[in-house]
């Protein structure tokens, strides 16, 4: 199913900004969170076409003021410039990331957000000099909408199947 789906982006020459696949709420059912950079025309043919795959139920094509998104970064900072560096410490405060390990060697920072906090968040912390690593997932996001399209979807094809 992956494959099919970023086959639509391929073929349409546009990048996956990210992708991350996770179950939802209805038993047996995950969703798919693309993100990529195009004009909104381009992005509703590609729901159009991920939607006539057979195992896709439904695909929706949502701009950023119609969702609410979060992503997670990790930090691997060098314990002993974080330890030398008080400055660092009140940034990993003041972006209201959390401190998940220290040892000896390095510190490990998890810092969730919209992406301009975590890329921010990294980008103070780099000028310091203390990054050994950093990673971010893909985006997460939910609908604003009070509605779960999905289950109305599923709720009008068992009611057209039942009057069948």
């Amino acid at each position: 199913m992956l494959n099919q789906i970023t086959a639509v982006f391929t073929r349409r020459q546009v990048n996956i900004e990210s992708l991350n696949v996770c179950s939802s709420s209805t038993p047996g059912v995950h969703k798919y969170t693309i993100t990529c950079f195009c004009k909104q025309e381009m992005a509703e043919m590609l729901c159009k076409q991920i939607e006539k795959k057979i195992d896709v139920l439904q695909a929706n094509c949502f701009l950023e003021d119609e969702i609410f998104i979060l992503e997670t970064s990790l930090l691997k900072l060098s314990t002993p410039v974080v330890l030398a560096n008080p400055e660092i410490s009140r940034i990993v405060r003041r972006f209201d990331a959390r401190i998940v390990e220290v040892n000896p060697t390095y510190t490990t920072v998890e810092k969730t957000g919209v992406t301009s906090d975590v890329l921010e968040h990294f980008k103070c912390l780099d000028d310091l000099g203390c990054v050994l690593q950093f990673v971010r997932s893909g985006r997460i996001a939910i609908t604003k909408s009070c509605v779960e399209r999905l289950d109305q979807y599923i709720a009008k094809r068992e009611e057209e199947r039942d009057n069948a």
